[in-house]
């Protein structure tokens, strides 16, 4: 991996181009904040719609699964018709879908708006990536912008909760959901001003039979990682795993051998995307990973209240802000690309040595670590975003932006998955026999029952922390092993000028 400002720069982007970069952390910001958004709005949506434990499951995951399973189709969509046209058909439908779940009347009627969000959202995210690379052209300036990216995507999850705990404190439960209707309309009208359109002149067919199999590939993976941690390797998650990688493998040979593929593989010849896209899915692994734990122990552990937690775990996203320019500038003086991601995964991995040394009474512990380990996961994506990017021909922006996004989705519930489960087995371990069952599967089923246990919530908090140590041991190993890796790459070029474009019939 080499500096991005070691190939020819191009045109430099003016005011123009960094007001509309401003204009594209409106939809960015709303998206991740989707995520999260929820998190204190449930309680009041289950005494108000009434949904059975099901329904309140699917008004939960329904935006992630659909945003997941469509982002390579959305990126591939947006490479044809125009990324802006792309993002402000997504804006509609965004604002369209927050004014339905604002006032849904039913729990069936709110899951249908939460799946047309992610429908917006997955239009909205590889658009944004791809127009960014068009409008950046120079490399130094381009890396300064995704660095912002980066850094508004990450600080939107972890707002997002906090801002659904103030809203549902003042308001009814719908202003969540409202809250996006003005900056999309403020996107809508800036839009078409500052934006400039941009697509692939010579995109082929769009191979619609590619659509049901990339989405057939993503969801039952997704589905089946992010059940593990709560339900155990249960053979229907694992079934549900083995049917999307027989799915995944059909669609990698379809790519392959389709006159028009959705997602070219030529994206992988260029210098140093493949690296990047793996980098960016262990990234999203170790904070992803985390946050099974780290919400838990605040609220569980601690005793917090919900909004507490939420106020406390926005300490560790103040240096993120700082972290992704300061990684910018270091790349942009001179120091090699691979030496500044294998210290940002060193700094990862000593975020989760911090948390291995956690007890039940260790808050301010717990927080520096995420904060460290969040500060390097940054640095990671920054410039791993970067390097794909820039390697990617900008007339596949979309593309390679959705497999980005995609990669990120599987990270983050695969980290979910296997250091939940790590935690999992070391808490039923500890539990001793004579607690009820329902105390050795979650902490919270302890908690419920400890009244009626002396003791047994100590033994749980005890339990549920040396758990996390367990997991946060298994994480820095983890990403001691990827620094490593990347330290073995400083030899991978990016190279501006992107690879041949393969001939590819109308």
């Amino acid at each position: 991996m080499t500096n991005s400002t070691s190939t020819s720069a191009g045109a430099r982007a003016g005011r123009r181009e960094w007001t509309a970069l401003g204009v594209l952390m409106l939809p960015l910001l709303l998206v991740s904040m989707d995520v999260s958004v929820l998190y204190f709005a449930i309680p009041a949506i289950s005494a108000d719609l009434e949904p059975s434990g099901t329904q309140q499951l699917w008004i939960f995951d329904i935006y992630a699964f659909v945003l997941a399973g469509l982002l390579m189709t959305m990126g591939s969509l947006g490479d044809r018709i125009g990324r802006r046209r792309l993002l402000m058909i997504g804006a509609v439908a965004f604002s369209a879908a927050s004014l339905m779940a604002a006032y849904a009347h039913s729990a069936e009627m709110l899951i249908a708006a939460r799946a047309v969000l992610g429908i917006g959202g997955a239009t909205l995210m590889p658009s944004t990536m791809a127009l960014i690379r068009t409008m950046f052209t120079d490399p130094g300036q381009r890396a300064k912008a995704i660095g912002i990216w980066s850094g508004m995507m990450t600080a939107g999850i972890a707002l997002g909760s906090v801002m659904s705990g103030v809203l549902v404190e003042y308001f009814w439960w719908g202003s969540v959901f409202l809250v996006n209707l003005p900056a999309m309309v403020l996107l809508l009208v800036l839009a078409p001003v500052l934006l400039p359109e941009s697509k692939d002149p010579v995109p082929g067919r769009f191979d619609w039979p590619s659509v049901p199999l990339s989405m057939a590939a993503v969801l039952p993976v997704v589905y089946g990682l992010k059940e593990i941690p709560s339900e155990g390797w249960n053979i229907r998650y694992v079934a549900s795993i083995s049917v999307g990688l027989l799915f995944a493998a059909l669609f990698v040979h379809r790519q392959r051998t389709t006159a028009s593929p959705m997602i070219s593989p030529a994206l992988f010849r260029g210098h140093g995307f493949a690296p990047a896209v793996v980098l960016n899915l262990i990234s999203a692994f170790g904070m992803m990973g985390s946050a099974v734990f780290t919400t838990q122990y605040l609220q569980s552990v601690l005793g917090k209240s919900a909004l507490e937690a939420a106020l406390w775990a926005l300490l560790p996203s103040v240096p993120i802000g700082m972290v992704a320019p300061v990684t910018t500038s270091l790349v942009q003086r001179g120091t090699n690309r691979a030496y500044v991601v294998t210290a940002g995964f060193v700094i990862a991995a000593c975020g989760y040595g911090l948390l291995a040394l956690a007890g039940t009474d260790s808050m301010w512990l717990v927080l520096t670590a995420c904060g460290v380990l969040a500060s390097g996961i940054v640095m990671v994506i920054s410039q791993m975003t970067d390097l794909a990017l820039g390697a990617a021909p900008a007339e596949r922006a979309g593309s390679a932006s959705s497999l980005l996004e995609t990669g990120t989705e599987f990270g983050g519930a695969l980290g979910m998955a296997v250091l939940g489960s790590i935690g999992t087995a070391v808490y039923r371990h500890d539990m001793p026999g004579s607690a009820p069952d329902a105390a050795r599967e979650t902490l919270g089923g302890a908690l419920a029952a400890a009244d009626r246990f002396p003791g047994l919530a100590t033994t749980a908090r005890e339990a549920f922390t040396h758990g996390m140590q367990g997991a946060a041991i298994a994480g820095a190993v983890l990403l001691a092993g990827a620094a490593v890796l990347a330290a073995t790459l400083r030899g991978v070029a990016v190279r501006e000028e992107a690879p041949a474009r393969e001939k590819v019939p109308c």
